[in-house]
């Protein structure tokens, strides 16, 4: 028996029998605007039975609707004895009845939902308006209605399901209809997911995590610049995406001009901008700043600053500091970096003969690298040069052939030990090149299995240690700070390691980067020995210490013990040659003893940074350049200023 009766709501209960027990409650209060909106009528009617008591109801189906109605009561909308139309069935089927309504239902396809969407919208209807009605969300028909973008071949294709709706969604990010059915066509069956199909609508486009967008302040600064900006609905992770890339790349050309016009005013020959890191510019010949020291007055500012700085530290890490302490720690800081800027200085020679590239880094990051010479601008110099003193120059002219020093394979093993121990500790304290070398270690290994290309690291964690292969371990800089470094970190790192794991969960992110720099760095080896398998690695661990900038002056001296004493008279000849000039190679050729050229070279050498060609950072491009160059008598080297360890 089925019948259509008026009950007053008032008399209607939820039905015990009725199978959804739960209802959400932003699903109720959705639904009073769509009942609102057609007379309070209900487009689908109650399906109830007779209650327990006379003249009650329970609803077998429809308990959200129901909630909805007590709700525009409640709110005096309508009265608690509003008429509400039912279907009257009988008690017995009322479980399969409930049970069917709930599960015998399908969820409206998209583009019905998008089409239905779009009539109204047509109709002046706004967005807010229908949410409210049909009980969703603006987001959700934000989305529905920006399918009208999407070309109607590409629709009808997801009508009969030879596409997917995410990878329809993707579509959304442009208006040609025409390019759209050209990337789907172009892109192969393997490759149409959504990231692919974005890619390839927007490769002309800028997104707004690209670094460029960043560094000019995001979409908002390229907006107000009068900038197009194309939004995606359907990806969360990107705020958009700019289509003016000149607009883009002309105010990031007037930001790095802003930092090159006071990089102009030091007096450098030459200021370049890029949006890129210069190509090659790692291998340029390059000049280093000279050690100054600080006057009395500013050594003295100097020491208090530093003072300053440490006890408002201190106070900040035990939380006993006022509200103002961050703010007088940036004041500190900035003082203390303007008086570390004048210990030191570049040269008037340097000023006249190199330049400055300002550029944003890998990481969007404004990058200042100062004192390199272009490789014509240092044959210029060079061909002056020849036209000194006695000297024979001309474009016929050869250059006379200088030997190569050669190394036995022992003394090649100690020397590049030293390197490698420099290399640790260096990216020990560099956590985001470590990253970018674990990450090459790694990928090698699992994305080209078959090449025959090696990391410098000893990825799977493999660590050699280092003493065996250095002559006189204790006199080692590097190992010696890494071996201080490790002891450090060992004071920290919970004594259990069952707890490793669960402390490293507790752990800052900056911590924890430091500590993967730290695991990478005993991965580094660069030891070169008689019998190795790994030549290619130890070639890419140049291109590693540059990538790190590392100064091997810094970490191994050119002395009697640890160099001249190990190699032939020819050697230590041609060693003081290319380090110091033909007059001090006389010098050493007058000893009469070999133990007096060792004496000789550890003296003329010394204080040069001459370093032998084992333990040189090079490049491949300026490997024979340096093998076969000598250096002009007086010629400084760079003076390091990196801080051993990272900060706290």
């Amino acid at each position: 028996m089925t019948e259509i009766i008026t009950i007053a709501l008032n008399m209607l209960d939820a039905d015990p029998k009725n199978v959804r027990k739960t209802y959400s409650a932003e699903g109720v209060e959705a639904l009073p605007a769509n009942i609102r909106e057609d007379g309070y009528r209900l487009l689908q009617n109650l399906v109830v039975r007779k209650g327990d008591k006379k003249g009650r109801y329970f609803v077998t189906a429809g308990g959200r609707r129901l909630a909805a109605l007590n709700l525009l009561a409640e709110a005096g909308e309508i009265t608690k004895e509003f008429a509400v139309e039912c279907k009257e069935r009988e008690g017995a089927t009322a479980t399969e009845i409930s049970l069917a309504e709930n599960i015998m239902r399908e969820d409206m396809h998209p583009l019905d939902q998008y089409e239905a969407f779009d009539a109204l919208a047509k109709q002046s209807k706004d967005v807010a308006y229908i949410a409210a009605r049909f009980g969703t969300t603006e987001t959700v028909v934000r989305k529905r209605l920006a399918l009208a973008r999407v070309s109607p071949v590409l629709l009808q294709l997801y009508r009969d399901e030879d596409m997917s709706f995410v990878q329809l969604s993707a579509f959304t990010v442009s208006d040609d209809h025409e390019r759209q059915v050209t990337v789907w066509n172009a892109l192969p069956s393997w490759n149409r997911d959504a990231h692919s199909i974005r890619r390839a609508l927007t490769e002309e486009m800028i997104a707004a995590t690209d670094k460029r967008v960043q560094f000019i302040g995001g979409l908002a600064a390229y907006e107000e610049a009068g900038g197009a900006v194309k939004r995606d609905l359907f990806d969360d992770r990107n705020a958009g995406y700019a289509t003016d890339a000149a607009l883009v790349e002309k105010l990031v050309a007037e930001k790095l001009e802003v930092t090159a016009t006071s990089v102009r005013a030091e007096g450098w020959k030459w200021v370049e901008c890029s949006a890129t890191a210069p190509a090659g510019y790692h291998a340029m010949k390059r000049h280093y700043p000279e050690a100054i020291t600080l006057s009395v007055d500013d050594q003295a500012a100097l020491d208090a600053a530093q003072t300053e700085y440490d006890e408002l530290a201190e106070l900040i890490e035990n939380d006993v500091a006022d509200d103002e302490a961050e703010t007088k720690l940036a004041e500190v800081e900035k003082r203390i970096d303007a008086l570390n800027a004048r210990m030191e200085a570049y040269s008037p020679e340097a000023l006249e003969q190199a330049g400055t590239f300002v550029f944003l880094d890998y990481y969007g990051r404004l990058a200042i690298e100062r004192g390199f010479v272009k490789p014509d601008e240092t044959a210029e110099t060079e061909d002056e040069d020849d036209d000194g003193e006695g000297e024979p120059s001309g474009k016929g002219t050869k250059a006379p052939r200088v030997p190569s020093i050669s190394h036995s394979a022992t003394l090649i093993e100690d020397l590049t030990a030293h390197k490698t121990a420099a290399l640790r500790i260096e990216l020990a304290n560099n956590p985001e090149v470590a990253l970018v070398a674990v990450v090459h270690a790694m990928l090698l290994r699992v994305a080209y299995p078959y090449n025959s290309e090696q990391s410098a690291l000893q990825l799977s964690l493999t660590h050699e240690r280092l003493e065996p292969s250095i002559k006189d371990a204790e006199s080692c800089k590097g190992l010696a700070a890494f071996n201080d470094l490790a002891d450090n970190y060992g004071h920290h790192l919970p004594g259990n390691p069952a707890d490793l794991f669960d402390w490293l969960l507790e752990q800052r992110q900056d911590t924890m980067l430091f500590l993967l720099a730290f695991g990478a760095a005993h991965a580094v080896n660069a030891v070169e020995k008689k019998f190795t398998d790994r030549k290619k690695g130890i070639e890419q661990a140049n291109q590693l210490g540059h990538a790190l900038k590392v100064h091997m002056p810094d970490w191994f001296e050119t002395t009697g013990d640890s160099y001249f004493r190990h190699v032939n008279r020819t050697t230590i000849e041609l060693a003081v040659a290319e380090a110091k000039g033909s007059e001090a190679e006389l010098s050493v050729r007058a000893a009469a003893k070999k133990s007096e050229a060792v004496t000789i070279a550890d003296r003329v050498v010394a204080g040069s940074g001459w370093l032998p060609s084992p333990v040189r950072i090079t490049s491949p491009e300026a490997e024979s350049e340096i093998e076969g160059e000598r250096r002009p008598e007086g010629e400084q080297f760079p003076k390091a200023g990196r801080s051993l360890f990272p900060p706290a």
